[in-house]
C-alpha cells in the first residue's frame, strides 16, 4: 500500500491549533494527536510510566498511581536536564504510538498534530508542515484570558517555544488565524480540499490508481 500524503499540523501556544484539528476531524479527516499519545504512552498499566517513575521516582505518582502530570511538569520546568532525560524516555514512544494509530486510519490523507514540530525535529515525519499562525501579541493575550496569568508569565511560556519567524520558515501551508472562529474553519476547508487533491496525485504518481 503506497504511503498516505501525511500532513503535519503545529502552531504556537493559543494560536488556534485545537480549532482548526476539529475541524478536520468534521471533515473525516483521520487526526493523531500528539498529546492524547502522551496520555496513552503513561497510563497505568503502560510502559511508559514504569519508564517515568524508575527515572524520576513514585512520587511522581498519585494517589491512585496515575501520573502526576503537575508534579512532573514542576520538576522539569526549572531542570533542563532533567527535561531532556524526560523526553528521551517519552518521544519515541509518543512517535511509535502516533505511527501505529496513523498506519490503522482510513482516508486519502492523514493528520498529525504535533505542537512541538519544529522543535522535535519532525519534519521527516510529514509531507507538508501546515503552521495556525497568529501574532505574537495575540497569543499573549489568549494565554492572559485563558490560564488567568500574568503577562510575564505568557511571555515564559512563548519563550519556550520556537519562535514565530522559525514555525513560518518551516511551514509549507499557513492558517492566519487573526479573524473569527468561521473563517479558521473555511480556511481549513479550503486547504482539505488542496490536500485532497494532493492525496489522489501522490496515489496516482505511486501507481494506485490504475487505468481500465
Amino acid at each position: 500500500m503506497p504511503r498516505r500524503l501525511t500532513i503535519g499540523l503545529t502552531g504556537g501556544i493559543a494560536s488556534g491549533k485545537s480549532t482548526a484539528a476539529q475541524r478536520f476531524i468534521e471533515l473525516g479527516v483521520p487526526l493523531i494527536d500528539a498529546d492524547e499519545s502522551a496520555r496513552r504512552v503513561v497510563a497505568p498499566g503502560q510502559p511508559g510510566l514504569g519508564q517515568v517513575t524508575h527515572a524520576f521516582g513514585t512520587g511522581m505518582l498519585t494517589a491512585t498511581g496515575e501520573l502526576d502530570r503537575a508534579a512532573l511538569r514542576h520538576l522539569i520546568f526549572s531542570d533542563p536536564q532533567r527535561r531532556r532525560e524526560l523526553e528521551m524516555i517519552l518521544h519515541p514512544l509518543i512517535e511509535a504510538d502516533m505511527d501505529r494509530r496513523a498506519a490503522a486510519a482510513q482516508g486519502p490523507y492523514v493528520v498529525l498534530a504535533i505542537p512541538l514540530l519544529v522543535e522535535g525535529g519532525a519534519r521527516a515525519r510529514v509531507d507538508r508542515i501546515l503552521v495556525v499562525d497568529v501574532p505574537e501579541e495575540v497569543q499573549l493575550e489568549r494565554l492572559m484570558q485563558r490560564d488567568g496569568g500574568s503577562l510575564t508569565e505568557a511571555r515564559a511560556i512563548l519563550a519556550a517555544q520556537s519562535s514565530r519567524g522559525s514555525r513560518l520558515q518551516a511551514a509549507d501551508d499557513v492558517l492566519v488565524n487573526s479573524g473569527s472562529v468561521a473563517d479558521l474553519r473555511q480556511a481549513v476547508d479550503r486547504l482539505h480540499a488542496h490536500y485532497l487533491q494532493l492525496a489522489a496525485a501522490e496515489a496516482a504518481a505511486d501507481g494506485h490508481f490504475t487505468q481500465t
